[in-house]
């Protein structure tokens, strides 16, 4: 079953991402892949370790806007939501009080589940970790000793004044089921090929500078309530009419 299941969405997110395009126009940003072409590596004891880069080039103005907790957390909501775009809301995020669960149509069809994200914002760095816990992709043996994340790091200004970050996918110490109960040939070929094509086309996308709302806002701005604001005034005037001497 977990291997159907892998095989399956592997081949759902293969046939969405080759019909993926860039919108025309001109894009705010410019993104290139820089990962080397063995990005993913296998330990013996069958523990993968796979990372997907990129340099996005932006304007000053972008970058001074954008280098904060809310946009990071933002980021993180962004590549969830385009996985489950490009693959057609075959692949969605369900979200708990301390897990998101990525399921294949619906429950119970849970390929993973991870623990409650992780941030770090530094000066020049940003972090945004989510351990794995468990689900139809991992093995049993491997469950709950690995984690996807997002990094983001300055890297520092182009002659022309713009700004150059290297963004990162990476998922380590993970134990794919697929290569247990199949083979790691098979897992390479399917699980692992794809990963990297729609990891890639995440990067690019972030050329558009277009970060989704997170759905949790942890690190939201937080904006005043206005109506709860205006009844207090209101019951506060009230209070004072009723305390004042009667003419």
């Amino acid at each position: 079953m977990p291997v159907f299941v892998a095989t399956l969405a592997a081949l759902t997110a293969l046939v969405a991402t080759r019909r993926w395009r860039r919108r025309p126009g001109r894009l705010p940003a410019y993104a290139v892949i820089v990962s080397p072409p063995k990005s993913t590596a296998i330990a013996r004891d069958g523990a993968v370790r796979s990372v997907q880069s990129a340099e996005l080039t932006l304007d000053r103005e972008d970058w001074k806007r954008m280098w904060n907790a809310t946009h990071l957390e933002n980021l993180a909501r962004t590549y969830w939501l385009f996985l489950s775009r490009v693959t057609f809301w075959t692949i969605r995020v369900v979200y708990g009080n301390n897990a998101r669960s990525v399921v294949f149509l619906g429950r119970p069809l849970t390929l993973l589940r991870f623990g409650a994200p992780e941030y770090v914002l530094e000066r020049d760095h940003g972090n945004v970790r989510w351990p794995i816990r468990d689900g139809l992709l991992v093995a049993r043996a491997g469950r709950g000793r690995g984690f996807l994340s997002l990094d983001v790091r300055h890297l520092g200004d182009e002659p022309d004044g713009r700004v150059k970050l290297r963004i990162e996918v990476e998922v380590a110490n993970f134990y794919p089921a697929i290569a247990v109960g199949f083979s790691t040939p098979f897992y390479e070929a399917t699980q692992s090929a794809i990963h990297v094509v729609v990891t890639h086309a995440f990067l690019r996308s972030l050329a558009k500078l277009d970060l989704a709302p997170s759905k949790v806002g942890r690190f939201a701005p937080h904006r005043p309530d206005v109506r709860a604001a205006g009844r207090a005034a209101i019951e506060a005037a009230r209070h004072i009419r009723d305390r004042a001497p009667h003419q």
